[in-house]
């Protein structure tokens, strides 16, 4: 378990994370590195975390 919500869960009250780390974190768990890990489209390159996205540490065990 990671962070806290209200009663309700609707609103994070502590260690809220965006779905761009999460993603990067689940990658770090399957040995891929998500920075490295890129498409193309219409000629770009695109990471599946996009921009963004940081390891979460206190999830991984």
């Amino acid at each position: 378990m990671h962070g806290a919500t209200d009663d309700f869960g609707y609103s994070v009250l502590d260690g809220g994370v965006h779905v761009h780390d999460l993603h990067a974190t689940i990658l770090r768990l399957m040995g891929v590195d998500h920075e490295r890990l890129t498409y193309q489209y219409q000629g770009r390159h695109y990471r599946l975390t996009d921009v963004a996205g940081e390891v979460i540490p206190g999830l991984l065990a």
